[in-house]
């Protein structure tokens, strides 16, 4: 790789840049996606319990996660939804999880009512903190949210004996952690509940989609989970009942998206196997150098990096974090600071208390305020984060050249 010294002219400054050549690229779909439509359409029906496609995706899931229920959804937001609804979460429930996510992690808390409370992270994995979740909880703490940010499995053993010692329901956000393994085990078969999502901005795509999977191995929880994705409806039979024994959205997936996740499917443990590799490549060749903070996986834990977010300490180097990513894209290494522009409760949603429009519950059952500082960690992550693309289909001179550009840029900037 070769050492960058201090006096390499940036490419920022008109030295030469360090990636010239175009970055890896392939095709998600092919053939094997064509030959599972078809198929599909053949059925004279796209309607999940009518056809087989949906049904063998979810069995091919199970076969790979070593589990005996799953019910499928419409997205991972509607996945994450249904989980809590099946829970029984509802009105004034306190649900704890974190500030640093996609919106679709909280829809669901608030679809049912309840009032989304943030624990903070730790500063190098980007997860909830143990123990900033048991100061939170508080005696309307109904569940936990984790979210494996990034493919980074969470401290799951603490997180567990907090729920069994108050009685509380663990949902899994597993939308950006397929096969990551924590202590072995997959992460999405620990909780109560995993929650997957197959948009088109996941490891695998069916263009939109979700999967939760029923860890108890309980028939009537997954009885339950599987109504709650379609109106309540009991469709385990010829015969469906259409008892309405409480509210339950419509969150089916279709037989077309489940022909696209059969074929995805297959290729999921080559992604995640690359994904892998080269994210722990990245953190190999850039481990040990001033200023830069590594994204973290703990030890005995397996990370499949949707995406890499290492973190800069500004008082080791000459340049704030913009400057370093400036200078890191002039490398030819592309890069955005952060994750998301800022904490989740910064949002107006929660800075106005307005869930829904014109009124201010269910945030008005509590007196529960999101103020600045309120998870210093996790706002101090985003102010400092550096977020890089890991795709499948980059090269191993792809990665060289990613560390080959961090390490230029971190020896000319440091002090």
């Amino acid at each position: 790789m070769g050492e960058k010294t201090t006096q390499e002219k940036l490419a920022l400054h008109g030295g030469p840049k360090v990636k010239e050549t175009p970055f890896g690229t392939g095709k998600r779909f092919g053939f094997e996606e064509v030959k599972e439509l078809i198929e599909a359409l053949e059925q004279n029906t796209l309607f999940y319990h009518q056809g087989n496609k949906v049904k063998t995706f979810l069995r091919d899931f199970n076969d790979l996660y070593q589990i005996d229920y799953s019910v499928a959804a419409s997205s991972g937001t509607a996945a994450i939804h249904v989980a809590l609804g099946a829970a029984g979460i509802t009105v004034g429930d306190e649900v704890i999880t974190s500030p640093i996510t996609d919106q679709g992690t909280l829809i669901g808390i608030l679809y049912q009512n309840a009032i989304p409370v943030f624990a903070d992270l730790d500063p190098h994995t980007y997860n909830l903190d143990p123990a900033s979740i048991e100061a939170r909880i508080t005696k309307r703490t109904k569940a936990i949210v984790v979210v494996h940010l990034a493919g980074n499995p969470c401290d799951m053993d603490p997180i567990m004996e907090l729920a069994k010692k108050h009685n509380l329901k663990v949902i899994e956000d597993c939308a950006q952690s397929y096969m990551a393994e924590y202590k072995g085990r997959l992460v999405g078969t620990i909780g109560d509940y995993g929650c997957f999502s197959t948009n088109d901005f996941k490891h695998i795509s069916t263009g939109d989609g979700g999967i939760v999977t029923i860890n108890s191995g309980d028939l009537d929880d997954f009885h339950k989970v599987h109504a709650f994705a379609d109106k309540n409806y009991q469709r385990f039979s010829n015969m469906v009942s259409r008892a309405m024994d409480y509210l339950a959205p419509n969150y089916r997936m279709t037989e077309l998206q489940g022909a696209v996740g059969i074929a995805q499917l297959k290729k999921l443990p080559a992604i995640c196997g690359a994904r892998q590799r080269y994210g722990d490549r990245i953190t190999a060749g850039i481990t040990g150098l001033p200023g830069i903070r590594p994204h973290r996986v703990k030890e005995g834990n397996r990370s499949t990096y949707w995406f890499y977010m290492l973190r800069l300490d500004e008082s080791e180097l000459t340049c704030t974090r913009n400057e370093f990513s400036k200078a890191l894209s002039a490398e030819g290494i592309p890069n955005t600071i952060g994750y998301i522009p800022d904490v989740v409760y910064m949002q107006p949603m929660f800075q106005n208390r307005q869930a829904y429009l014109n009124n201010h519950f269910p945030f008005d059952l509590t007196g529960i305020t999101y103020e600045r500082g309120l998870c210093p960690n996790a706002e101090n992550i985003l102010r400092s984060a550096v977020r890089l693309t890991v795709n499948e289909f980059f090269t191993d001179q792809d990665i060289e050249d990613m560390i080959s550009g961090i390490r230029k840029v971190t020896m000319f900037y440091r002090k």
